[in-house]
């Protein structure tokens, strides 16, 4: 089989540098699945996955004059320059990140830009290009065999949620508001996670997701958009993965992608969310209920939705 390499550029902070981005998606060594290898940084590749890339602002004269004086302008920003000489048409442009009223105007832009140099261009929301499902990456660090072959982790805690303190939106204050509102009501579960509120009775970082999920029941699976139905994200993949049974709030994307009863519906993040979280993770019964749909899921997530198997799917196509 003719092995194509797959590059990527992202403006996702640590991204950069990683030569091993993807390669615990996969069972095979040095990030091979079926007929592509993702090598991120291959100075030459067949095909280039432009992931969340912030495409640079072009310097901007700041009056008149300034036009003048060249020595004072910034070098204007070649994007060219990071395409590794592939062809408009084997580049990939898929952004992430949800259309929350605060960034729709700029994913409208990366839009535009993107469409000048990639020959695919997608993200979760209607006016995106090419409207489309998120493939799936997930967080935690083991690898694709353990995840694909593992039975049910045990089990001995009800509730965990790991999320954080960005509060720089309506819906992130939102979820904060209800962070608040759950921990006041005492049900047991245990928050993890990063620059949370000093108010926030937190248990911390974690280095890996997964033991912050695997010994636990249930897993809060809280988007910060559930308004259209393109978008779900990772929270719902590390917690499956981790054989957790989610408590979900999010769109309609989900229940297109994944089984029936393999996640439950949290109805709203207020008293009523509250009450149903108290009820569910009171016992264990609904997640021994679930645990073949689970299964299914997991299987799901791993071999269908996997962005490598996406991805490979798109070069047999375009190839």
């Amino acid at each position: 089989m003719n092995i194509k390499t797959i590059g990527m550029i992202s403006s996702y902070r640590g991204l950069e540098k990683r030569g091993d981005w993807l390669w615990q998606q996969t069972p095979h060594a040095f990030g091979i699945w079926g007929n592509i290898q993702i090598q991120a940084l291959a100075p030459k590749p067949d095909f280039l996955l432009m992931y969340q890339y912030d495409f640079p602002k072009q310097p901007q004269p700041k009056s008149w004059l300034d036009s003048f004086r060249k020595k004072q302008q910034k070098p204007e920003i070649n994007v060219e320059s990071f395409l590794r000489g592939v062809s408009k048409e084997r580049i990939i442009y898929l952004l992430r990140e949800p259309p929350l009223d605060e960034v729709k105007d700029n994913h409208y832009k990366i839009y535009q830009e993107a469409q000048k140099y990639c020959g695919y261009v997608s993200g979760p929301e209607d006016f995106a290009p090419i409207p489309d499902y998120m493939p799936a990456i997930w967080y935690h660090s083991n690898s694709f065999r353990e995840l694909n072959e593992m039975p049910p982790p045990a089990k001995v805690s009800p509730c965990s949620w790991i999320t954080s303190g960005i509060s720089r939106t309506v819906n992130h204050r939102q979820r904060l508001n209800f962070l608040q509102s759950l921990q006041s009501s005492e049900i047991k579960f245990d928050l993890y996670g990063r620059d949370l509120p000093v108010w926030a009775k937190k248990l911390g970082e974690l280095s890996n997701k997964w033991y912050g999920m695997a010994p636990y029941y249930y897993n809060l699976s809280i988007e910060n958009y559930a308004d259209n139905n393109w978008y779900v994200s990772e929270k719902l993949w590390d917690a499956l993965l981790a054989w957790c049974l989610p408590i979900y709030y999010g769109g309609p994307a989900a229940d297109k992608l994944l089984p029936p009863g393999s996640f439950l519906r949290l109805p709203s993040l207020d008293e009523k969310g509250i009450a149903y979280i108290q009820e569910v993770t009171a016992t264990p019964d609904a997640w021994y209920a679930a645990k073949d749909a689970i299964a299914e899921a997991r299987q799901i997530i791993l071999h269908k939705l996997n962005l490598l198997n996406w991805l490979s799917y798109f070069v047999e196509k375009n190839g």
